[in-house]
């Protein structure tokens, strides 16, 4: 069963993570279905992408440990690369490694019940990628919660900078897709060329974002079909017929 939904509104993509079940917990699957989600949208006519989580309980609670995730594969700027806005809408938790990929998209709408958390200082592990949180938000409020894991509530959220419009419960969605069909009707070349100097000159990268966005690239190689070839002619003794993809 797919981890995802994606639905296309003219021109804005709306993809959901769809395991409410497990609060929208990003597992394995999840992760590459995004990253191969938001791929095509990059490469397609498409001009927007939200991203939320299905019901109003959980954006997401992060990764799911009963089945991890290669995450940095579904957080914008790291698993994919696009310079098309992405806008996400959240409600409930949106915990850890969820956070990550929220923090990273352009515009944040948040449910009134959003909880940020990142608990990974009490629960003795980080991705680290989280450290980008202190390029976004004033220095101390990033520390406090990343250090000390208090939750965020979506109204100090938006007071700090992390989410960039509050929606009631259950129309953070339709607030978003208002706010992308906006972004459609704009210039797309003004939009992109805006997001890419945020993103390539403003914003610092973590050392995580980096070595996420060297994996990316490394594995464009490692997962290729002339990789593939390469090996089968050696082992055949073979001259490799190389077609660059």
């Amino acid at each position: 069963m797919p981890q995802i939904t994606i639905e296309h509104h003219g021109k804005v993509t709306l993809f959901t993570i769809n395991r409410p079940g497990r609060k929208n917990a990003i597992c394995k699957d999840t992760a590459l279905e995004l990253q191969a989600g938001f791929a095509e949208f990059d490469a397609s006519e498409q001009r927007v992408a939200v991203i939320t989580g299905a019901g109003d309980d959980a954006f997401s609670s992060g990764a799911d440990v009963s089945n991890l995730p290669e995450l940095w594969r579904c957080i914008p700027g790291s698993g994919f690369t696009t310079d098309k806005p992405i806008i996400a809408a959240t409600a409930g938790w949106v915990v850890g490694g969820a956070m990550v990929l929220t923090m990273m998209c352009d515009l944040l709408v948040a449910a009134e019940n959003t909880r940020f958390s990142y608990p990974e200082a009490k629960l003795g592990f980080t991705g680290g990628m989280i450290a980008g949180l202190a390029a976004r938000i004033p220095h101390k409020v990033a520390m406090d919660l990343m250090l000390l894991g208090r939750p965020v509530g979506a109204q100090r959220a938006y007071d700090v900078g992390l989410a960039s419009e509050i929606a009631p419960v259950g129309k953070q969605v339709e607030v978003a897709m208002q706010q992308a069909q906006t972004l459609a009707q704009s210039a797309p070349l003004v939009l992109t060329t805006i997001k890419r100097f945020v993103n390539q000159h403003v914003l610092p990268k973590s050392p995580s974002e980096a070595m996420a966005e060297t994996m990316r690239q490394l594995n464009v190689v490692r997962e290729s079909s002339d990789t593939r070839e390469g090996m089968a002619a050696f082992r055949e003794k073979r001259t490799p017929a190389y077609t660059g993809r």
